[in-house]
């Protein structure tokens, strides 16, 4: 029954209970906000949609408007019934990355690498157990730079036609394959064809998983899984958290990274989804139910502004080939070793004398065509030149550099490729290592 002189203050922390269930119901049709998040159970919300659909709820009025504004208004009406208000940090719900962003900053002594974003002045926040139970560690997003084309071709070993080829591919495809051997930058060079796309460098719109083994559908799509309490809920996985997201935006592309596609069971991962990775199958037209899904809960689609870029190691002999199913429905760009022009200019730019560059480029190149050659391993398993794209600061520690890169990461690796040819293995170190 209406209550047209309700007080918005005397709401109910279980009328916004309700409201954030219908609101899970309902799934990315409610937005996000762009300044604060409420924080419950790892989950993300608007909190003055929140207050709304609450405050329908609690006088009978779907249509009526929430009376206060955005921000310290509305905020403080739901911390006061002990939920928490969170400024605006860019997670997916449900991921380690998410929980409350006062904890993450409390955490930030923990963190020993490079200064990211300076810390910004934010409101205080009441923590909730749930919340920071999912707290894995501290996390700070990269500020977003523009990113054009000079700026790529400066920093990959690719020619620009093929660069223009690999853009290509991704725009009529929606999904791409960099494949290749080991250390030829495969997923550098993913996330730069998505900035590329973005035209800047923004993580919040860019999301790297790496598929192994024991990844399951369950990990990517959907799947019961144990909450913080030990109970066994639904939760979504990777896939339907940034599919959420980018639905939000359908105006900005997103890109989905999967590196290391072939090592995990794809069949398994993808299950009926992979319907919904073609490119003429996006979109809400074509939503499917999920297997875990309730009845009455939305279908799922894939929206039109989400890309995959995944990559393939070749040289793994320990995994099975793509199946047809979904081969087809990818792009596929060869990543070859670069010893050539590119990477010379690359290493003489950063004060590599030339005899250690023309030592670096005439060993590999001529062992990269020894491994070509042999009937037991093929251009699969040539080595890439990424192992040599961070050179030391000071010229006169280049030597040694190269040195302790050819006896420590490349020569092993030999060894394991010519396991049953122990002498074969010995002849080609011996090469690679001569003075």
């Amino acid at each position: 029954m209406p209550i047209p002189d309700f007080d918005p203050t005397q709401l109910t922390r279980e009328q916004v209970l309700r409201a954030l269930r219908q609101m899970d119901r309902e799934g990315p049709r409610m937005p996000l906000s762009t300044v604060y998040d409420l924080v419950y159970r790892g989950r993300r919300y608007a909190p003055r949609a929140v207050a709304k659909l609450a405050y329908q709820l609690a006088i009978g009025q779907p249509d009526a408007a929430w009376p206060l504004p955005a921000g310290a208004a509305t905020n403080r009406v739901l911390e006061q019934l002990d939920f928490t208000i969170a400024t605006k940090r860019p997670t997916l719900a449900n991921s380690p990355l998410d929980g409350d962003v006062a904890a993450q900053e409390a955490m930030q002594a923990l963190y020993t690498g490079r200064e990211t974003v300076p810390k910004q002045p934010k409101q205080a926040v009441k923590l909730e157990a749930d919340a920071v139970s999912e707290l894995a560690f501290a996390y700070s997003m990269p500020p977003s730079r523009p990113y054009q084309r000079a700026q790529a071709l400066q920093e990959l070993f690719i020619s620009e036609a093929r660069l223009d080829a690999a853009l290509a591919a991704l725009r009529r495809r929606r999904n791409l394959i960099l494949q290749g051997s080991p250390g030829t930058g495969k997923t550098f060079l993913a996330r730069r064809l998505a900035w590329l796309e973005l035209g800047a460098t923004d993580a919040t719109r860019v999301e790297l998983v790496q598929f192994h083994p024991s990844y399951s559908y369950e990990d990517f799509v959907q799947g019961f899984r144990p909450d913080a309490q030990g109970t066994f809920r639904l939760q979504d996985g990777v896939l339907l958290d940034f599919c959420r997201r980018a639905a939000q935006e359908p105006e900005h592309p997103y890109f989905l990274l999967i590196d290391e596609l072939n090592r995990g069971n794809l069949s398994r991962i993808f299950g009926e989804l992979l319907l919904l990775l073609e490119a003429d199958k996006r979109g809400s037209a074509h939503a499917v139910r999920l297997p875990y899904a309730p009845a009455d809960a939305p279908r799922f689609f894939v929206p039109e502004n989400v890309f995959f870029i995944g990559t393939m190691n070749l040289a793994d002999r320990s995994l099975a080939p793509l199946d047809y199913a979904l081969r087809r429905r990818f792009a596929f760009v060869e990543m070859p070793p670069e010893f050539g022009p590119p990477l010379q200019e690359y290493l003489t730019g950063k004060g590599v004398p030339a005899a250690v560059v023309k030592r670096l480029t005439q060993r590999l190149t001529d062992l990269n065509q020894n491994i070509t050659d042999d009937p037991d391993l093929g251009p699969d398993f040539r080595i890439g030149h990424s192992y040599f794209c961070a050179p030391p600061a000071a010229p006169a520690a280049a030597e040694e550099w190269l040195t302790l890169i050819l006896e420590q990461e490349i020569a092993p690796l030999l060894d394991e490729y010519w396991l049953d040819q122990p002498a074969k293995a010995t002849a080609q170190k011996k090469k690679l290592l001569a003075r």
